[in-house]
């Protein structure tokens, strides 16, 4: 694989490597080794899947708190996106920073998510289908996110939206839980004890985690 890391640090690209012949190719999808040598978490406590009718389809930007931050490792395996994600680490120095990239089903390319991330990508064909390999268990007391469209963020989506969800729609704005995201994001202050368990609350269906 083929890792290239963005302005925001931990956040990568990650490309395959094809070996071709006369069937078609082969190129490893996912690695803990390689995953380590580059300072990633290569756990998968979970794997999902999206899939979207209709180009122009929104989702984000999602994140869950400490202790259940999250990575993600986010592919597209039918139809393409432009997926993109903004760092939320108060003591980073590209706080709210964003990077975006097109993932499609021809150039299999992924994005790794650090924890501590926002996250969302729009569709731009029919029937597209993504995959999230996910770093950390849902934890719905710790699951949160901001507007797709915050003027604080900046984000520029290439098509108007078609179809988002009412959960997505009703994120507040960034000037409205700003001063709770940097205190709950804070790593500084040591608060951050990572008992995912502490969070969860039964066992909940895929419909209700933010994807």
């Amino acid at each position: 694989m083929i890792f290239t890391e963005t302005k925001l640090k931990g956040a990568f690209i990650v490309d395959i490597e094809r070996r071709e012949d006369s069937r078609g190719f082969f190129a490893r999808a996912f690695c803990q080794n390689e995953f380590k040598a580059q300072g990633l978490k290569p756990i998968i406590a979970q794997a999902n899947v999206a899939f979207n009718h209709l180009k122009g389809t929104m989702r984000g930007m999602h994140f869950q708190y400490p202790p259940a931050a999250e990575t993600k490792f986010v592919r597209c395996t039918r139809g393409a996106i432009v997926d993109i994600i903004v760092d939320l680490r108060p003591e980073s120095p590209t706080y709210l920073e964003h990077v975006g990239v097109e993932l499609t089903e021809d150039n299999h390319r992924g994005i790794y998510v650090p924890e501590r991330f926002a996250h969302g990508y729009q569709v731009l064909r029919d029937k597209t289908e993504t995959s999230y390999q996910v770093g950390e268990f849902y934890a719905p007391g710790a699951e949160s996110g901001l507007s797709y469209n915050d003027p604080r963020l900046g984000l520029e989506w290439p098509l108007p939206v078609s179809v988002i969800s009412q959960k997505d729609q009703e994120w507040k704005l960034l000037d409205e839980i700003e001063s709770e995201l940097k205190d709950r994001m804070d790593i500084r202050a040591g608060r951050i004890v990572y008992r995912p368990s502490d969070l969860r609350s039964g066992k909940p269906g895929p419909e209700s985690r933010a994807l």
